[in-house]
């Protein structure tokens, strides 16, 4: 399978939730909360590509790394993960079987879900 899951992104989500960087929206808010194609860009112009990718669960190494068509299923906004954007991106994984993927997710999920109720 070519999409793969990006172990640096998924440390750097974990970290991100463990900081409190989540925001706890619901699975309908992804489509106005996901970064817009000029945000992207304007984050990839200040802060490079590694950092973009650590925004993205998937990962496709066939492709060239300095291009969008290599990362996959973005969770967060470039400033906090959003629990709208893992949900989304679960059941996308899910639907493409991407189980890895779907599973990291998932477990991105618990992990918010978890600290929402300490």
């Amino acid at each position: 399978m070519s999409i793969e899951l990006n172990q640096p992104a998924l440390r750097h989500m974990r970290a991100l939730i463990r900081d409190g960087k989540v925001v706890r929206d619901e699975r309908d808010d992804w489509s106005e909360a996901a970064p817009t194609p000029d945000e992207e860009n304007s984050f990839i112009e200040r802060e490079g590509w590694t950092e973009y990718s650590h925004w993205h669960i998937g990962i496709d190494h066939r492709e060239n790394a300095e291009t969008k068509q290599a990362y996959s299923f973005p969770v967060g906004d470039f400033k906090k993960v959003h629990r709208s954007g893992v949900i989304s991106a679960e059941s996308r994984a899910g639907q493409y079987d991407h189980d890895e993927i779907r599973d990291a997710l998932r477990s991105l999920l618990e992990l918010i879900d978890k600290d929402d109720k300490s």
